[in-house]
């Protein structure tokens, strides 16, 4: 009998989404039925599914305890890649102050929760940081939705920003923009299996004046790059401090600091892309490892 794997996306992702066309193919090449079926379908029939793997569910953060809901159910009917408990640690960027106590080099953070004042916090953040530039993006969100860059003199904007996040319960990020971004982007290391597979340059994301994306996510310039060995140090630090073994797919997003040292943006363990058509082999990689995590026929 012919293994059936689903890989889950989102009505307004399938066609967005890269990676979907070759691990398809990669799947189909080592025997396996590969099918797309989005994660809010009532009709899907998970069960039906010796494996799900969550490729493309981009529309989640505003509707993150339907989401969990739905991962914790799916998990009892198939496998699930990643896992529940994954998924719910790293779909909450409060992370980042658990890997930064763990040793981690981090972009510096400070996170405003709902009921914080968001003008004192943000002008306690600019003394703290003396940032000249500066991020506003919620703590659960994907594709830098809801994300925007803010200068001296647009205090007032950025306050109102934050404030209508926290208005709809939602805890709040500021970080000081690490201009290096602008000339060296952001550095994504790929693992596979635990193992680094690839990596992509992705320009500058966040553009002065332009405020947060309505699209599903913001328009991303990606190049192949050959990683520095400061940047694979760092990917595999995030990966040992992880509160659980390596997931069976990560992404390390990383950027310089001020100093030009490589420092984590962010941890995709939930529905990255991994840019797999930049990287000879990297679907047939995850189409191998994927493979090794079907349950046997019996279950």
């Amino acid at each position: 009998m012919t293994a059936r794997v689903a890989l889950v996306s989102a009505r307004a992702a399938r066609h967005l989404d890269e990676d979907l066309a070759p691990l398809l193919a990669a799947l189909a090449e080592a025997g396996v039925a590969g099918a797309v079926a989005d994660w809010d379908d009532p009709e899907v029939e998970w069960a039906a599914y010796r494996l799900a793997i969550l490729r493309s569910t981009w529309d989640y953060a505003e509707r993150l305890s339907e989401f969990l809901g739905w991962a914790d159910r799916t998990a009892t009917l198939t496998t699930l890649i990643n896992p529940p408990a994954v998924i719910r640690w790293n779909t909450d960027k409060h992370y980042l102050a658990e890997l930064a106590r763990a040793g981690v080099p981090t972009v510096p953070t400070r996170f405003v929760e709902p009921g914080e004042l968001a003008t004192a916090e943000l002008d306690e953040f600019l003394r703290e940081e003396g940032a000249a530039e500066w991020v506003v993006k919620p703590a659960v969100g994907a594709g830098s939705r809801d994300a925007a860059r803010y200068a001296r003199g647009e205090e007032r904007a950025a306050s109102s920003h934050a404030e209508r996040l926290l208005d709809a319960g939602r805890s709040v990020i500021l970080q000081p923009y690490l201009d290096q971004v602008d000339h060296h982007g952001e550095t994504a290391l790929i693992y596979l299996g635990g193992r680094f597979s690839h990596a992509i340059r992705k320009g500058p994301l966040l553009r002065r004046g332009s405020g947060p994306t309505d699209a599903l996510f913001a328009e991303e310039h990606i190049t192949p790059r050959s990683p520095a060995a400061a940047e694979l140090q760092v990917g595999d630090r995030v990966l040992a401090a992880l509160p659980f073994a390596a997931p069976l797919y990560a992404r390390v997003d990383l950027i310089r600091g001020g100093d030009g040292e490589p420092c984590l943006l962010e941890l995709e363990l939930t529905e990255p892309s991994l840019f797999l058509t930049h990287a000879p082999g990297a679907a047939r990689e995850l189409a191998t490892q994927l493979c090794s995590q079907l349950p046997p026929l019996s279950r």
